[in-house]
């Protein structure tokens, strides 16, 4: 097995490197926070709906337990473009690429969290706590499948070839 990336060898220096590194996180951030900040919207607005004082304790638990997770999630995905603001003049973009690749990749285990309780959550008070609790399960499972497995397979396949 070899230690080489695959493809062809770029050929930039540590600067362009942490330069070029930072704006693809930056892209993959645009997509994860909107999504999360439509999730954490609409969880929001769910506690002024005339339904939200009919949920049980359970549900009440993982409503709060979803929004935490979303807000949570929010501040992580939004961290890397603080970080950036408040170094980017210093001389410290590979570390700020590394701080907020490590964000990034947090962030992402805990939007799939948020995604599992507000599925757990809907699907508790649409059809029951049996089927809330098997699709959370799915949601996670999904979520680690993807996010997790998938690349770690990618990897593989690749450093096999």
């Amino acid at each position: 097995m070899s230690d080489a990336r695959p493809g062809p060898a770029r050929h930039e220096t540590q600067d362009e490197r942490a330069d070029r590194n930072f704006a693809e996180l930056l892209q993959e951030l645009r997509v994860t926070q909107t999504g999360v900040q439509i999730l954490f919207s609409l969880l929001l607005t769910l506690a002024f709906t005339p339904r939200f004082t009919t949920l049980d304790s359970f549900q009440r638990g993982a409503y709060v337990a979803s929004l935490m997770l979303a807000v949570l999630a929010t501040a992580l995905l939004l961290t890397p473009a603080a970080v950036h603001r408040r170094l980017f003049h210093e001389g410290f973009k590979p570390q700020i690429v590394a701080v907020s690749s490590r964000l990034a990749q947090v962030g992402m285990g805990v939007v799939s969290l948020a995604l599992t309780g507000s599925v757990l959550l809907v699907m508790d008070v649409v059809h029951g706590r049996a089927w809330g609790i098997a699709a959370g399960a799915f949601v996670l499972l999904l979520c680690a499948g993807l996010w997790w497995l998938l690349p770690r397979l990618v990897k593989r396949g690749v450093s096999r070839s």
